[in-house]
């Protein structure tokens, strides 16, 4: 037997039933017998929607109104009722089972079950199978038209059926022409048999991908404006209805390794895509995602991985993933399942454990767990921020995806800040220098937009940028290497940071205002380290070296303070000879070429100790027309370093590391120093250096 089924919301209607998040207002349904060809009573119920604020195109396609709705009863009662109803009407017919037929797709994918799972509760299972009549009548009579372009209306046109429209209730007409169609269809001229209904997936499945396999680029889309804690189960729910790719949601992670509210999401087939991307801007909670068409080779990119050790930890299908964050550097398998409990058994014991670790094999205190059921991740996932050692878990949901991104190390074995292109011509920094002294020569801005660049600065001083200093701005960061808020400006004068301090604070900026404080070269530089400045004094930086590391310009687009026409700048020397504050032994001078648009202002970018964005030694690269990189060679008898040069970044060395330990790290690829006796007449210190590997400095 077939239940035909008719549905219509408080919105949209037709192609776009179901677009607008708009809740269902009617069901209108018809048993009807295959074998004896006999039908059932007809059954029209009206439900009551949260909502009853009615569409202009719904009042006017269905006649109904708010009053009317208002007495209906809601829509878990209804279901109830259709359930109960059409069992009757099947003992009735002598039958006992039935699939249910509905014009498309759309009432039961982009109605029916995200509705009824934003209400959470749960439909019968004669939801999850249906016929389509649509894909029926086109299989039933290929000349008709496309499946996209069929309508009630043109189907029953197509067979030359006389039904009128406007002599049934809205609704009724409906059901009784999509009754006709099916006994045409059921005559012996063509004797169709309903036998592949459309299904609906009762769950999503987990599963690894990997990166040989071959995913349609017309299956795949991207949801934007996800919540951070969102796991793929609950994507899975906000796509309810619609059928998923085993293994297909991605959740996309940042260069923290951290969630960043984006997902790609793979489907079984393309028409299940387009309906996904009916579902743009809809809600999750009381956040409205956005949707659009990605790429295969995008989400071979975040969840494609080719690990064996991966693999193997996937291979357990259909289990919960739990991702563990915090933990202690020294904690073992043992600890972990010790932490867990006997409540939340790990699937496998040992083998359900997956440590993360950095690429030299160095933990990173995040791991990965197996659990066979929603019950033990649920008891796993109450012990969040319980005590494990000396240090607090974490602990949220995951996916098969996020464990191949995290463990094959896609953000983990790339610097925070990326690297820096082939250099054309090596910049050595400019002879700047930080005040150090007490005159309150600086000024500190603070409360600063996390989103304000040098123009925005720039216009927030007005009159006063002329009076800054050349390389006097300091942005700085966090250790994340993003702004902080807070800026200090090195002034010409104290006179000059008093007018500054006096005519800029709490000027707004964007629409923040910023606090503008006159300070001291040295205040300045024990915040640049770490240290704080507030009404209660300094407070000292965690670090205590004397000299704070140089910013890294090559990090940000700026540029140098220069004359109109190009200029030749001439460093005092090529690297400092001690980490103090002093002026260090001049070397022969270097080519510095800056162009002539260059701006105004060459803003220096410091972190908090003690995670400098760049490594004090990364400079910028400018490209240099060759007449000007001639006439500098020519003016200052200085041949120029061949190319190409190179400079690499080296992280994670030991606090109190030396320049001998550094050199020793390199042993066996260092140059002889007569390389470089015909290129820069070098001391003593600074040849020492430059004897530094291949990888490090490159000649």
């Amino acid at each position: 037997s077939l239940v035909v089924l008719f549905g219509a919301t408080a919105g949209a209607y037709g192609a776009k039933l179901g677009s607008d998040e708009r809740e269902l207002i009617l069901l209108v349904w018809q048993v009807v017998d295959l074998h004896s060809k006999k039908v059932g009573t007809l059954h029209k119920s009206l439900v009551k929607a949260d909502n009853l604020d009615l569409s202009d195109q719904c009042r006017e396609v269905s006649g109904l109104t708010p009053e009317g709705l208002g007495k209906a009863e809601p829509l878990d009662r209804v279901l109830q009722q259709f359930s109960q109803l059409v069992s009757s009407d099947l003992k009735v017919l002598g039958r006992s089972s039935y699939t249910l037929c509905s014009d498309g797709q759309l009432l039961i994918r982009q109605v029916l079950h995200p509705e009824t799972s934003k209400k959470n509760f749960l439909l019968s299972d004669c939801f999850y199978s249906f016929y389509d009549l649509r894909k029926e009548f086109h299989t039933c009579y290929p000349s008709s038209a496309a499946v996209k372009d069929q309508t009630i209306k043109t189907m029953a046109e197509y067979l030359g059926l006389g039904t009128d429209e406007t002599e049934e209730d809205f609704g009724v007409w409906q059901v009784k022409t999509m009754v006709a169609i099916i006994f045409s269809m059921l005559s012996e001229s063509c004797n169709h048999v309903f036998t592949e209904p459309e299904t609906v997936k009762y769950k999503y499945e987990t599963g690894p991908c990997s990166k040989s396999e071959t995913v349609d680029s017309e299956t795949v889309i991207r949801a934007r404006g996800l919540p951070w804690q969102s796991s793929d189960q609950d994507i899975a729910r906000f796509f309810k209805g619609l059928n998923i790719a085993k293994g297909g949601v991605a959740l996309c992670l940042n260069a923290q390794g951290r969630r960043n509210g984006e997902a790609l999401v793979r489907f079984v087939n393309s028409e299940q895509r387009d309906l996904a991307l009916e579902r743009h801007k809809h809600h999750m909670g009381s956040r409205y995602i956005e949707v659009y068409k990605a790429t295969g080779e995008e989400f071979l990119k975040i969840a494609g991985g080719t690990s064996n050790e991966v693999a193997q930890f996937l291979s357990k299908e259909n289990q919960v993933i739990i991702r563990m964050r915090g933990l202690p550097f020294t904690a073992t398998q043992e600890d972990v399942l010790g932490f867990l409990g006997p409540e939340c058994p790990v699937t496998g014991g040992k083998e359900g454990l997956l440590f993360v670790k950095y690429p030299d094999g160095r933990p990173t205190g995040d791991a990965f767990v197996l659990f066979s059921c929603e019950e033990y991740a649920q008891n796993a996932l109450k012990k969040h921020k319980e005590i494990l050692g000396k240090r607090y878990i974490e602990l949220f949901r995951s996916t098969a995806a996020e464990v191949q991104q995290v463990v094959l190390n896609r953000y983990m074995s790339t610097p925070l800040i990326p690297t820096l292109p082939t250099p054309i011509i090596p910049v050595i920094p400019p002879p700047y220098s930080i005040a150090t002294g007490s005159i309150r020569d600086c000024v500190r801005l603070r409360g600063l937009p996390y989103t304000a660049g040098i123009d925005d600065i720039l216009e927030f001083m007005g009159d006063a940028t002329g009076d800054i200093k050349p390389h006097g701005v300091h942005m700085v960061l966090n250790q994340q290497g993003r702004p902080s808020g807070d800026a200090f400006i090195q002034m010409k004068s104290a006179d000059k940071a008093f007018m500054v301090a006096q005519k800029c604070h709490k000027k707004m900026m964007k629409d923040r205002y910023v606090e503008v404080f006159q300070c001291s070269g040295e205040e300045m530089n024990f915040v640049l380290m770490g240290g704080t400045l507030n009404r209660s004094g300094l407070s000292p930086p965690p670090c205590k070296l004397p000299c704070l590391s140089p910013p890294a310009y090559a990090a940000f687009q700026t540029a140098a303070v220069i004359p109109a026409e190009a200029a030749l700048y001439q460093p005092q020397a090529l690297l400092p000879t001690t980490r103090t504050p002093q002026a260090s032994t001049a070397a022969p001078p270097a080519v510095t070429y800056y162009p002539a648009q260059a701006a105004q202002l060459y803003m220096n970018y410091t972190a908090y100790y003690p995670s400098p964005p760049v490594s004090p030694t990364t400079v910028g690269y400018i490209a240099a027309p060759p007449g000007a990189v001639a006439a500098a060679a020519t003016a200052t008898h200085t041949p120029i370093l061949p190319q190409p040069g190179a400079l690499v970044r080296m992280q994670g060395l030991p606090y109190n590391t030396g320049m001998k330990e550094i050199l020793s790290f390199f042993q066996g690829y260092q140059y002889a120093p007569d390389d470089y006796n015909g290129l820069i007449q070098l001391s003593d210190q600074a040849r020492s250096v430059l004897q530094a590997p291949k990888e490090w400095v490159c000649l």
